[in-house]
C-alpha cells in the first residue's frame, strides 16, 4: 500500500507536501531514509515531514551558494518560521515544505515548543561562531537534536502512557549523541561557515587552540580532544538503550539501527585515524546492510 494512503493522507496538495518532505530525506538523510524504511508505512510520511521541516530551515541558514547576507538569511528565516508557527496554531497551511510538518503536528500534538526551539537554534547558527562549555553548547543542541528526537517519540509512540518520560529522556539523549557525531565528523566542514562546535574548554583541556583547528593538521593535541568528544557520543548512545526499548515494536527496529548508524560515525572517524581534515569519515555500505537486513526482517515479524 502507498505511504501516503496508509497513513490516510488523501488531500492532494497535503500530499505533494509530504513527498516533497520526503524528497529532502531521501537526498540529504540517506542513513535517516534508509533507517525509516523499518517503520510501518503508515509512520514513514510523518518522519519524513519531520525531516523535511528541520532541513529546510537548515538550508535557509547554511547554503553557501545563495550569496544571502547573515542578515538576508535571518530575514528569510524568520519569515518563513513565523508563518510555519502560525500555521500551527491554526492547523494547516499552504507552505509546500511546511503543511506536511503542520499536518503532522496537529495529528500527534507535538508541542508548538518543540519547534520554537529548533528555530531558536537554526537562529543561533547565525551569530553564535563558538560555545566555551558544553553547558553552552547544550542549549543550541537541545534545540537542533533533542526536540527532533521528543518529537519523533510522539510519532512513533510508547508501550504506556507511563513510558513516554523515560522514552522522551533517552530520545533526548540520542539525538544529542547524533548532532555531537556530526560536530566530529564535520569540524572543517563547520570551520569553512565560521563555526566551532566543540566546547573550546574543553579542546583548551588537551592543549587544543581555535587557530589550531583552523590550521587543519592533525597533531596529538587534536587527537586526544577529538578521542573525548567520541566517548561522550558512546556515552549518550548506551544510555539512550533503555528507552528505545519502551517504543512500540514497529519502531524500535528503525531507532536502534539509526542509533548504531548514526552513532557509527565516530566509529568511521576512529578508522581513519581521526584524519577529519583530509577524509570524510562516513558509514560504509556494508555495514549499512549488515545492520539493515536483520532489522528489517525483524522489524516485518513485529509488524
Amino acid at each position: 500500500m502507498n505511504e501516503l494512503t496508509a497513513a490516510g493522507i488523501v488531500d492532494p496538495k497535503l500530499r505533494a507536501s509530504y513527498q516533497a518532505c520526503k524528497k529532502l530525506n531521501s537526498k540529504h538523510g540517506k542513513t535517516y531514509y534508509l533507517a525509516t524504511l523499518l517503520l510501518p508505512p503508515a509512520k514513514r510520511p510523518h518522519v519524513h515531514a519531520l525531516y523535511g521541516f528541520a532541513r529546510y530551515a537548515d538550508e535557509i541558514v547554511d547554503d553557501l551558494a545563495s550569496n544571502l547576507t547573515v542578515d538576508e538569511k535571518a530575514v528569510a528565516l524568520k519569515k518563513w518560521s513565523d508563518q510555519v508557527l502560525l500555521d500551527m496554531k491554526s492547523g494547516r497551511s499552504n507552505d509546500p515544505i511546511a503543511a506536511a510538518v503542520v499536518d503532522t503536528a496537529i495529528k500527534f500534538k507535538i508541542p508548538i515548543a518543540y519547534f520554537e526551539s529548533f528555530l531558536h537554534s537554526m537562529r543561533m547558527d547565525l551569530t553564535v561562531t563558538q560555545y566555551q562549555s558544553y553547558e553552552d553548547l547544550h542549549e543550541y543542541v537541545y534545540g537542533s537534536a533533542a526536540v527532533i528526537g521528543l518529537q519523533m517519540v510522539a510519532v512513533l509512540g510508547t508501550t504506556s502512557s507511563e513510558a513516554v518520560a523515560l522514552a522522551n529522556e533517552a530520545a533526548e539523549k540520542l539525538g544529542i549523541a547524533f548532532q555531537l557525531a556530526n560536530f566530529i565528523r564535520d569540524v572543517g566542514e563547520d570551520l569553512d561557515r565560521g563555526r566551532v562546535y566543540l566546547p573550546m574548554n574543553e579542546l583548551e583541556a588537551h592543549g587544543v587552540s581555535r587557530q589550531m583547528l583552523e590550521a587543519r593538521v592533525l597533531t596529538l593535541e587534536i587527537k586526544n580532544a577529538l578521542k573525548e568528544q567520541i566517548q561522550r557520543v558512546k556515552r549518550l548512545q548506551k544510555e539512550s538503550v533503555p528507552g528505545i526499548e519502551l517504543l512500540t515494536p514497529g519502531a524500535r527496529e528503525c531507532i536502534q539501527a539509526a542509533s548504531e548508524l548514526y552513532c557509527g560515525i565516530v566509529d568511521e572517524v576512529e578508522k581513519i585515524d581521526y584524519q577529519i581534515f583530509t577524509k570524510r569519515a562516513k558509514t560504509s555500505t556494508w555495514r549499512r546492510f549488515r545492520v539493515a537486513l536483520p532489522a528489517y526482517l525483524r522489524a516485518t515479524v513485529a509488524r
